[in-house]
């Protein structure tokens, strides 16, 4: 059996490093809320346990270009005190604050909501609405990916074998804007996703649509871009019209499983549903 060992480097340069001498037999740890659990279950066996949380760039807030660089190892608690988070994104601030109990909101991150791989992670539909990109740090240097480009499958990322997440950036919001996230749990709180719907819009001067993103969870095998939806909101006032138009786009991208929490046709009845209580939240964030 081999030893387990502990690092906790300063830099990403260091970290970097770090990853490139077990050969992907390694784990990063900023909230360690999933990781921790894994091991403790024997669901992962690393030789090295990363700890990120003292480099300056993966648990910073910084503002950049009118949005927000927010690094990977910020937990929910965190972000959900940073005034200019909640006043530009304040859907990707809720969603992050979703995640479990209070003890858990001070130690999930954002970082290891997204690279966890779970189609029902909460942070990841706001953050995909969000337009948010991301950087990863690798062997090879560094390189920028959309966030709905890295989960590729439940547990699953497009990281490659050495790389990891450093930040998350927000771009800055223009004027009318808004956005959302909403889930449908079985229990009132400290549940997984049965469907979540992230939204984000821009209105004009008249209330009608410009721009949209719609993502949607735990309705695939990965978190959905729903290109269909955005398309019904803008170019509207987000009429009834419009919304039945969301509704069905919502519906039409679902493929999800039957489980214990919820039918084929209830989560895809729920995520059209979700999905215009989310417009119409983000709707009135903006202004409309």
């Amino acid at each position: 059996m081999n030893a387990l060992t502990y690092e906790s480097p300063g830099t990403v340069d260091e970290a970097v490093k770090l990853l490139a001498t077990v050969g992907g037999n390694a784990k990063l740890l900023a909230g360690g809320t999933d990781l921790l659990v894994q091991l403790r279950m024997g669901m992962i066996k690393p030789t090295l346990i990363i700890d990120v949380k003292k480099i300056s760039e993966t648990t910073a807030i910084n503002e950049e270009n009118g949005g927000y660089r927010v690094g990977s190892a910020v937990s929910g608690a965190v972000l959900g005190e940073h005034e200019g988070m909640k006043s530009a994104w304040p859907g990707v601030v809720e969603a992050l604050e979703l995640i479990g109990s209070t003890q858990i909101q001070g130690r999930a991150s954002m970082g290891g909501n997204l690279c966890n791989g779970s189609p029902a992670a909460d942070a990841v539909p706001a953050m995909i609405a969000a337009d948010a990109v991301c950087t990863i740090a690798g062997p090879n240097g560094r390189r920028t990916a959309r966030v709905e480009d890295i989960v590729i499958g439940p547990g699953v990322t497009s990281l490659e074998t050495g790389e990891m997440v450093v930040d998350f950036f927000f771009p800055a919001r223009p004027v009318r804007s808004g956005d959302a996230y909403l889930r449908f749990i079985p229990r009132t709180e400290m549940d997984i996703a049965v469907v979540g719907a992230g939204v984000s819009l821009t209105l004009d001067e008249a209330g009608v649509c410009t721009a949209a993103r719609v993502a949607l969870g735990a309705v695939a095998a990965t978190q959905l871009v729903v290109e269909d939806g955005a398309a019904a909101l803008i170019g509207s006032t987000l009429d009834d019209a419009a919304m039945a138009n969301l509704d069905a786009a919502a519906r039409a991208v679902c493929r999800p499983i039957d489980d214990k929490r919820g039918t084929i046709e209830y989560r895809t009845k729920v995520a059209g549903v979700l999905a215009r209580r989310a417009a119409g939240i983000a709707q009135q964030r903006a202004g409309g």
